[in-house]
């Protein structure tokens, strides 16, 4: 079984729950909070609690090798209680398989598999290009790939995810928080959850309770920035760079030049886009059609040379801010006044 589909989460699980269960699962991809889900249920829901003291195994990758993991798969449950024995491999992209030897004794041992244990898995932040394995591990077992989170999916998978915990949230919050926290979706559902324990079931993820919980500041983050550039709102943008460069721990400007670099890079797609209808240009430039008006009032109030010359300032202030043509004396807040002075002048 080879899963991509993020919502097969939910059928491994049930799948398991329901006495389907297979010899092997490897579980792999970028979406964390996939994969946490996954981890979590293996560790806290296949052994029976009582007894998972004797027949569950829990190693990390830099602690153990596939003979140690296999050879632990290969022992019969302690108890008749069991009905498999559990091996958890956590961190499993740190195991050592440079020569890809450490693969084959998994391939080895796929070829006839214990019938009373299970092996998964978690295999984080980190391409799996073993094709050979992985075609054995589909065939006796569970082969899960989460797809790759961009971020303009970001929002998205949050306004998804809080309504699969019983709240809502508007596609602006969601936004703001895609736009603090980026696509670590891991991040972002452990931040949420600092939400979720203040609010009862049912109400709205707001954005003064975003800043209460989280800490992400409901008027001064990169997205109001942007969105008060496109409208070339003076007062508003000053406003708020002012408070990053009073607050660089927490807006740091490795943060803040990819967002503005990629909002403009959209209004200049805009620009020049035959079909401006909401969903034409939400699919052009990969966004929810509820921002298309965002990048409309940025385009008519940015022409296209000056949305040129915009990209070379945000590479000028990259370099900069890296110690190009900067001696040290010029501060991350400086470089972003400057910026942003230059993008409305």
């Amino acid at each position: 079984m080879a899963a991509k589909d993020q919502s097969t989460v939910k059928q491994i699980i049930d799948s398991v729950k329901n006495g389907v269960v297979k010899p092997v699962y490897f579980f792999t991809g970028s979406e964390t909070h996939a994969l946490d889900v996954l981890s979590d249920f293996f560790e806290k829901e296949v052994v029976p609690e009582e007894n998972q003291g004797f027949d569950q195994t829990v190693v990390y990758g830099l602690d153990t090798n596939m003979k140690a993991i296999v050879d632990t798969a290969k022992q019969f449950p302690t108890f008749p209680t069991t009905k498999y024995r559990l091996v958890l491999v956590k961190e499993a992209q740190h195991l050592d398989t440079r020569d890809n030897s450490e693969w084959d004794v998994l391939i080895n041992y796929l070829e006839h598999p214990s019938d009373l244990s299970i092996i998964a898995f978690c295999y984080r932040n980190k391409e799996f290009k073993n094709a050979k394995l992985k075609k054995a591990i589909s065939s006796k077992g569970v082969f899960f790939e989460t797809p790759k989170m961009y971020d303009n999916q970001v929002p998205a998978w949050i306004t998804r995810y809080v309504a699969e915990q019983g709240y809502t949230i508007s596609q602006q919050s969601a936004a703001v928080i895609a736009e603090s926290l980026g696509a670590n979706t891991s991040k972002i559902a452990n931040e949420l959850s600092k939400v979720f324990i203040s609010l009862p079931k049912g109400s709205a993820v707001t954005n003064d309770i975003i800043e209460r919980e989280i800490g992400i500041s409901k008027d001064y983050n990169v997205f109001e920035l942007t969105k008060a550039l496109g409208c070339k709102d003076v007062l508003k943008c000053n406003r708020i760079v002012n408070h990053f460069a009073a607050n660089p721990k927490d807006n740091p400007i490795q943060k803040i030049l990819p967002n503005i670099y990629n909002h403009f890079i959209k209004v200049m797609i805009y620009q020049q886009l035959t079909d401006k209808s909401s969903q034409s240009a939400a699919s052009a430039l990969g966004i929810n059609p509820y921002f298309v008006g965002d990048y409309k009032t940025a385009a008519l109030n940015y022409s296209l040379p000056k949305l040129a010359a915009i990209i070379g300032y945000l590479k000028e202030a990259d370099l900069k801010s890296k110690g190009v043509r900067n001696t040290g004396t010029v501060t991350d807040g400086e470089i972003i006044k400057e910026l942003v002075f230059k993008i409305l002048h």
